[in-house]
């Protein structure tokens, strides 16, 4: 069985986010590193020692303004040359002062302009790039009661979709996130699965649902909105990552790996592994006090680990005992999966792959980091507001 497991994870791929090669951090702190980026194109370089070390993460999310440069077809070529290519592009309607009632949704038109174009510019920047993928996430809301009128909101944020979604080509898409609070703490704009579903359904086939496992109410059953989504051809997108209390933004598993195994069966239970079923494995991360490009390998690692224990689950067993009704042995066939150490086969892949076995203590002996560190001392170091 660890042969046909290992076929399938050759095709897995995970994409990393630009923002987490960069200082980023907590709401109350951005801890500063040594031989951070100062430019896109070092966060690319970066990028690609996450995948020369992991042989799955090909593709970098950008995020606009943070990753604007004057020739995204030249950034293109340094990605290529590299090894990698330009990712989703991330949408930015959240820090600039004009958005504090809102983006899309505000009730001044002046703003929800300015707001409008910059997500078009997205577009534009994806045909340059060749990107598949615009990812919109809008910190929309209100703090309290009577602050405006939720419906009004609602019909704002729907006609700025339809604007956005109408601009799209033909072989891109647009992935809408949800927040269940904050910024906003009364009400979100796009605060569940379930309305970011319903406004993608209204837009057409293009338009799908990003999950961030950061994005839920304490004890939300995850992997019922994943096997939902893919059912209905709704899921375009993961934003992976782990959380104790709320978007903490962590290592994916690194709070709860179980929790990650179930996501991970029901994609693969759903198909969603499936390379034309088109769902981005994709990280969104903030590394404020571990290394940013250790802490990339060990979530890509993570999720592949996850991945691989989710396809060792035995299907047979499991339908059988499902079908005649016997709960534990179902709970047994779920969880001798999730108990297997899947370490040594991935080993074995990562080396028929001409990969290094353990990719972690690779990357310490490639020297990168300190040749980094002592490389980049001088101009300014890329961060959440460059």
């Amino acid at each position: 069985m660890s042969a046909s497991v290992k076929a399938k994870l050759r095709t897995q791929q995970i994409e990393t986010p630009s923002w987490a090669y960069g200082n980023c951090g907590t709401r109350f702190k951005v801890f500063t590193q040594a031989g951070v980026p100062r430019t896109v194109e070092e966060k690319l370089d970066d990028a690609a020692q996450v995948h020369a070390f992991t042989g799955i993460a090909p593709r970098v999310a950008l995020h606009i303004p943070w990753d604007k440069v004057d020739d995204y077809a030249k950034l293109s070529r340094h990605a290529r040359a590299l090894g990698i290519e330009i990712g989703a592009i991330n949408a930015n309607v959240f820090q600039d002062d004009d958005y504090k009632l809102g983006s899309v949704t505000n009730p001044d038109p002046a703003v929800r302009k300015k707001a409008l174009a910059h997500l078009l510019e997205c577009v534009d920047i994806m045909d340059q790039t060749g990107s598949r993928d615009l990812k919109l996430w809008f910190p929309d809301g209100t703090n309290y009661p009577g602050q405006d009128d939720m419906r009004t909101r609602q019909e704002r944020l729907s006609e700025a979709l339809m604007r956005v979604y109408d601009r799209l080509g033909k072989d891109q898409r647009m992935l809408l996130e949800y927040k269940l609070f904050e910024p906003a703490f009364y009400t979100m704009d796009v605060p569940d699965w379930g309305t970011a579903y319903a406004h993608c359904l209204q837009l057409g086939e293009r338009a799908q649902v990003c999950v961030d496992t950061g994005h839920h109410a304490p004890g939300t059953n995850i992997e019922f909105i994943v096997a939902f989504l893919l059912r209905v051809k709704k899921l375009g997108a993961f934003d992976f990552n782990s959380r104790f209390y709320a978007d903490d933004d962590l290592i994916v598993g690194a709070a709860d790996p179980f929790q990650l195994f179930r996501i991970m069966y029901e994609v693969v239970r759903g198909g969603g592994f499936d390379r034309d079923a088109g769902v981005a494995f994709m990280l969104d991360q903030c590394h404020n006090i571990e290394p940013k490009i250790p802490g990339q390998i060990r979530s890509v690692c993570n999720v592949q680990e996850a991945t691989a224990k989710a396809l060792l689950v035995d299907r047979e067993a499991l339908v059988d005992a499902q079908r005649s009704g016997d709960v534990l042995r179902a709970n047994e066939a779920f969880m001798d999966a999730f108990n297997t150490d899947v370490r040594p086969m991935l080993a074995e892949l990562r080396q028929e792959m001409g990969l290094d076995p353990n990719p972690m203590e690779a990357y310490r002996r490639s020297g990168y980091q300190e040749r980094i560190e002592a490389g980049r001392k001088s101009g300014k170091q890329s961060g959440w507001a460059a």
